[in-house]
């Protein structure tokens, strides 16, 4: 060994003794290590010791060049079959890897003592395998992107354990939990707590069975004895809602009137569901050193596990320099300022807009239906009402369930007194609507303050196409939309679909309404202003950096806008749409499963023109606005820009990770995917969907189904006619319920996709 390698090997050494855990497993695994005798001028560079297996696969035992460690198979300067690879501190995976990709089976340590033994997928544990805690804590089960997912056992180190099905890393559907004192539970769960129906059995025999939410029994249930004695009724935290009888068995000697139901929820309080350890570093998230390709020239590259190399982006300038050449040919113009047509120019954020909407003050014209819309809110959802079970009667949906309010200028019993002209209100189907806000989970106070707050609402600038207004909340958390009485009747009509509907998915995209009103000026004009009031899709803590509105069609779906002009508060078209958006595959086919679902619950009410709202916060923006691909980074293995607002893929692990932040991110809110940048040819600028570059940016998402309430009446039946004669038939909005259900979903499988994590590095060859 030269002196060169030799101060190299130690240089390795004393960084891996840096942790007395990371020294012992060094020895352990690799202990002394036959090289193969070969010359120095045969090898990559004089850190390496490798011999040809055959062609030009290799064996390979390599002292990276910042300290690293990697022994195994090695193909094209990458780990590529069987090998083992440490890291300096202290982390080990040992298994298969495929083209530098942690891929197939392997194990994986890190310096505390935990493992994951199992399968792995582009860097991720995804697959079977068994994972065991510094603490003792052990899972065996199905795993999707480091997330529990699926079928699995979690053993805890206090003595308790669970077997039973979880979702995104924590207990959801059917499953048994067992605590160390023998209680045991065996039921549903849902986001790791006690939710739906269920039995929790005491070790000293008693029992309760029914329905439970939060971890506590809410609902009918039935709590017995071991003597056969039994109470059943219905169970809630609140005593007002707490109601049931006792029946004593034929053998006990005397009747326990006495017993309080509360006993029960003071028993189950010292039942915690044990959280379990937290990892620290995902296997996804480690990098492995630099070297060099022989198919890269002298860049260097470092890569993480997962497959995504860490390198300066290459454009296609030669290739986009040869089609113009072409094109100059053939005497086609090219629009070389929009990056729509041009791959050679960089994305960039669009500027900020000004915030949405002119606050109604005094003086304004709307000012006073404001303050009506306001007091007839606060007394809908301030009005006493007995509490409601989930299961309604059909005459709750009845379209003539109405309640109409008088509001006298100087109040009445049921009324206070306000500053504002006269006027009735009328609530619609209150009971239903009431219901709905407690199944959205929706607070009736903080409901009253987004909307009947000290803070005013804001008006949009200008009605949409439909001549609606819209007004948000201050919080922004709700939209105010007025309506016409045909889209009123279309709601009502299918009413009881939709909540039924909303009721069994509740990961549905389609748009959430809590209430329906109406507000009748008193005097000669006798105006009424119908409106609902929705949730808002995309608000969010994340600044929505994009917003598309799509529909599958192409007559008139582009934005008129030159791209200086467009701000983060400019909602895009079908034609403007240049990305692909990529979801997990877990996530992909939840979204696949739940658009058709929706479709079909919208065909079968025979209604159409809805569209798809899509909004995208990029993670990575450099200080010149530009957009950061994914790959995009030095090979220190930092950001270009380390001071632009951006979420690292440590941090999306770790935003999985932890169940409180994890319960933000669902179907449709707060969801990290990847987009891929697709560029049309301006000789085919009516193609829906144009070719994929490969080109990735990592995103926060947030999507939803809107305008759900057009029917196809006549006058889209004659507008369809009328547009058939003129355009391209498949080219309009207005076509038949089921013919738009068709084309809405094959359009939005054209522009969503599974994503695999490598595509873009398949792509550009860097692996």
């Amino acid at each position: 060994m030269n002196k060169e390698q030799s101060g190299v090997l130690r240089a390795w050494e004393a960084t891996v003794r840096k942790t007395q855990a990371a020294k012992k497993r060094a020895n352990s695994i690799f202990g002394t290590i036959s090289m193969a005798n070969v010359a120095d001028d045969d090898l990559e560079d004089n850190n390496d010791k490798s011999v040809s297996l055959f062609g030009d696969a290799y064996f390979a035992e390599k002292i990276l060049p910042n300290g690293d460690y990697y022994t195994g198979q090695w193909y094209d300067n990458f780990p590529n079959g069987q090998g083992k690879y440490l890291w300096t501190d202290g982390c080990m995976y040992l298994g298969e890897w495929h083209k530098g990709k942690t891929m197939g089976r392997g194990r994986f340590s890190w310096p505390s003592g935990a493992t994951y033994e199992g399968e792995f997928k582009s860097g991720y544990m995804d697959g079977t395998g068994i994972y065991i805690g510094s603490d003792g804590d052990t899972y065996k089960g199905k795993w999707v992107m480091n997330l529990k997912h699926g079928h699995g056992i979690k053993r805890y180190s206090n003595g308790d354990w669970y077997d039973g099905e979880w979702r995104r890393g924590l207990q959801e559907g059917h499953g048994k939990y067992q605590w160390q004192n023998e209680n045991h539970y065996v039921g549903e769960w849902k986001n790791g707590v006690i939710c739906g129906k269920g039995t929790f059995v005491w070790s000293n025999g008693n029992k309760y069975d029914g329905y439970w939410e939060d971890g506590m029994p809410k609902g009918n249930g039935t709590y017995q004895w071991p003597d056969g004695s039994f109470y059943v009724g219905n169970w809630s935290r609140d005593p007002d809602e707490q109601n049931g009888t006792y029946y004593p068995s034929e053998s006990s000697l005397a009747a326990n009137l006495e017993w309080d139901p509360e006993t029960v929820y003071n028993e189950l309080a010292d039942c915690k569901i044990c959280p379990g350890e937290r990892v620290s570093i995902m296997p996804s998230q480690k990098r492995l050193a630099t070297w060099y390709s022989t198919k890269g020239a002298d860049k260097p590259r470092r890569m993480s596990v997962d497959g995504r190399v860490s390198v300066g982006i290459e454009r296609p300038f030669d290739k986009m320099n040869m089609w113009e050449n072409c094109d100059q040919l053939f005497g086609v113009n090219h629009d070389d300022t929009n990056p729509k047509f041009n791959l050679g120019l960089p994305l960039k954020a669009p500027k900020p807009g000004k915030r949405q909407g002119e606050t109604i003050s005094k003086g304004h014209k709307n000012y006073e239906l404001m303050l009506n819309l306001q007091l007839g809110i606060r007394h809908s959802v301030g009005r006493p009402a007995p509490s409601t079970a989930l299961d309604l009667k059909a005459s709750a949906f009845d379209p003539k369930e109405k309640i109409w309010t008088r509001f006298p200028p100087e109040g009445s019993k049921y009324t206070p007194p306000h500053q504002s002209c006269e006027f009735k209100w009328k609530d619609y189907c209150p009971v239903v609507f009431r219901t709905l806000r407690k199944l959205f989970k929706v607070d009736p106070a903080d409901y009253m303050i987004s909307i009947c707050g000290n803070d005013a609402l804001r008006e949009l600038s200008s009605p949409g196409k439909s001549g609606s207004f819209f007004y948000l909340t201050d919080d922004d958390r709700y939209m105010i939309k007025t309506m016409k009485k045909s889209e009123v009747k279309v709601l009502l009509r299918m009413l009881s679909a939709y909540y039924h509907h909303v009721r069994s998915f509740e990961n549905t995209l389609v748009i959430k309404y809590y209430g329906l009103h109406c507000v009748k000026l008193t005097g000669p004009t006798q105006k009424k202003v119908r409106f609902v009031i929705m949730g808002n899709l995309l608000r969010s803590e994340y600044t929505v950096h994009r917003r598309f509105d799509l529909k599958g069609s192409s007559l008139g779906r582009i934005t008129e806008k030159p791209e200086s002009e467009i701000d983060d508060t400019t909602i895009l078209k079908d034609l403007d749409l240049n990305f692909i958006f990529k979801l997990q595959k877990a996530w992909f086919q939840e979204f696949s499963r739940q658009i058709d679902r929706d479709c079909e619950f919208l065909e079968q009410e025979r209604t159409m023109d809805y569209s798809l709202l899509v909004g995208l916060h990029f993670r990575e923006i450099s200080t010149n606005g530009e957009l950061i691909p994914c790959e995009r980074h030095t090979t220190s293995g930092n950001s270009e820009d380390e001071s632009g607002p951006r979420l690292s893929r440590t941090d999306v692990d770790q935003l999985l990770l932890d169940p409180k932040r994890w319960a933000s991110i669902k179907l449709g809110a707060n969801m990290p995917a990847r987009v891929e940048r697709t560029i049309r040819k301006p000789e085919f600028e009516l193609q829906l969907v144009g070719e994929q570059t490969g080109e990735c940016y990592e995103v926060v998402m947030f999507f939803g189904i809107i305008d759900i309430l057009q029917d196809y009446d006549i006058t889209k039946k004659l507008e369809h006619a009328y547009k058939s004669i003129h355009y391209d038939p498949t080219s309009i909005s207005a076509v038949d319920p089921k013919q738009y259900s068709k084309r809405f979903r094959d359009f939005i499988f054209k522009v969503f996709a599974e994503d695999t994590w490598q595509v873009s590095a398949l792509k550009r060859g860097h692996i």
